[in-house]
C-alpha cells in the first residue's frame, strides 16, 4: 500500500474538499508539516492562510503545525498583530500604523518586548486536531 502523496494538494480526487495545506501556504513564517490536512468543501482547503489573522511580517511570529494534524473549516488563528499594548497612555496600536506614527505619539520611545503580551509563536503538535463549530 502506498497512501496519498505528500506533494498533492487534494490526495483524493473523490473528496475535492481536503486540501494538503503545506503545498498552497506562501508565508515563509507559516510552516505546516507533511500531511496535515484542512477541509474546507466551500474553498477545496487552499485559502488556509486567509484563516491567519493579524499576522504582519514585521511582527515576525510564527504559526507551526506538525505532520498528520486534522484542522476543520472555520478554524482561525489569530496572531501577534492581534495583541495590544496595555501599558502606554492608550491600547491604540500606533506601532502598526507606519511611517513613523508610533514614535511621533511617544516621543521617540521605542516598544520594548514587555510593553505587550506577545508570544513568538503558535505551535499545533504533531497528530493533534483542530475543532470549531460555528
Amino acid at each position: 500500500m502506498e497512501g496519498p502523496n505528500k506533494n498533492d494538494i487534494h490526495p483524493n480526487p473523490k473528496v475535492p474538499s481536503v486540501c494538503f495545506i503545506k503545498n498552497v501556504v506562501k508565508n515563509p513564517n507559516i510552516v505546516i508539516g507533511d500531511y496535515t490536512y484542512y477541509d474546507d468543501s466551500e474553498t477545496g482547503g487552499v485559502d488556509f492562510e486567509s484563516h491567519v489573522s493579524h499576522h504582519y511580517p514585521f511582527i515576525g511570529d510564527k504559526l507551526i503545525i506538525g505532520k498528520f494534524c486534522a484542522i476543520a473549516k472555520g478554524v482561525r488563528f489569530i496572531m501577534n498583530g492581534a495583541n495590544h499594548r496595555f501599558n502606554g497612555i492608550s491600547t491604540y496600536p500606533f506601532n502598526i500604523m507606519g511611517k513613523g506614527y508610533f514614535e511621533k505619539v511617544v516621543r521617540g520611545r521605542r516598544e520594548t518586548r514587555h510593553d505587550r503580551t506577545r508570544r513568538e509563536k503558535i505551535v499545533v503538535s504533531e497528530t493533534d486536531g483542530v475543532v470549531w463549530r460555528h
